[in-house]
């Protein structure tokens, strides 16, 4: 089979992960981002009476994950965004979950497959969609204005040469449009200063990782389905996310406490008038990371963070 064949991914974290999830083999689990199906395999195996749904909305994981669970029965993989993850458990007969499991981030076959343009290490059409539909990173760089886009790479790549790099972008572009990967990469290291460049690896790592995240509405998406995921969750379920760059994991850590968090009233109040009590506790006091070993033989887990929560 052509998805098979042609997705490879590298699941990070795959052993703390399912031990942090604490599977019950007749529970309910949602894998909602399922990329090659790491992760999925080794909940369904864990299963016995249970159910898994894998959801995933690049229609190449789709195919793989598809394949690589078909032996197993509890398993059902569906193609969509996880934020209409409350949407699709109803679909599939189910009003909660015992755990839900988000591996956030870009894939290794997405990274890998130069034709899928997420990779300043090639050649090819700009185009960097998780979901190979809608608004493209050719779209961002050629239609946003020059403040749009300095407001991307600064918000989502924490790039502080935002705005000469917005500049460059605009005054390329004003002489033909700017096509490929080669193209863009090239363009931001040149924006950047010479004693710059020699910083923290590729002068684009940054803005590519900006505009993938504008084109893909990640933290749009990660906004919007926390709050959903938790509430989802039976008391004793588990909520394992896995960010990859600072700005996911601030969401989710600030969000966990939320949840985590009782009453609220100010510090001179008498008695508590809120009525607030703590919905969840954390299943790992800090973000679990990859061990050195891992990191040896996956670089891309270097970044990676896990962090678990356990509705109460």
């Amino acid at each position: 089979m052509e998805g098979e064949i042609r997705f490879h991914h590298r699941s990070v974290l795959l052993n703390e992960t399912i031990e942090l999830l604490n599977i019950r083999p007749d529970g309910v689990y949602v894998d909602g981002t399922a990329g090659g199906a790491g992760h999925s395999r080794e909940i369904a195996a864990r299963l016995s009476g249970g159910t898994l749904v894998a959801i995933d909305k690049d229609p190449d994981a789709v195919r793989a994950a598809a394949e690589r669970l078909r032996e197993f029965p509890c398993a059902r993989v569906v193609q969509s965004d996880f934020r209409n993850m409350r949407e699709i458990l109803q679909r599939e007969g189910f009003s909660a979950a015992d755990g839900i499991l988000l591996d956030l981030g870009v894939s290794s076959h997405q990274l890998d497959e130069e034709e899928r343009g997420f990779s300043y290490h090639g050649d090819a059409p700009l185009d960097m969609r998780m979901s190979q539909e809608g608004k493209s990173a050719r779209d961002v760089v050629n239609g946003y204005s020059e403040r749009d886009l300095a407001r991307v790479l600064r918000e989502y790549g924490e790039e502080k040469f935002a705005p000469r790099i917005a500049a460059a972008i605009v005054r390329e572009r004003e002489k033909a449009p700017i096509e490929t990967t080669a193209q863009l990469a090239e363009l931001i290291k040149t924006a950047i200063p010479a004693a710059a460049r020699r910083e923290g690896g590729h002068p684009a790592k940054r803005s590519f990782q900006a505009i993938r995240i504008e084109v893909n509405g990640e933290l749009d998406s990660l906004g919007a389905v926390l709050d959903d995921a938790f509430e989802l969750l039976r008391p004793g379920g588990r909520l394992a996310i896995i960010t990859f760059h600072s700005l996911e994991d601030r969401m989710v850590k600030q969000r966990f406490q939320a949840y985590c968090t009782g009453c609220t009233c100010p510090p001179e109040f008498p008695v508590c008038v809120c009525g607030k009590t703590p919905r969840g506790r954390l299943a790992a006091k800090k973000p679990v990371t990859a061990s050195d070993q891992e990191i040896r033989d996956n670089n891309r887990s270097r970044s990676a963070k896990l962090r678990v929560i356990e509705k109460v």
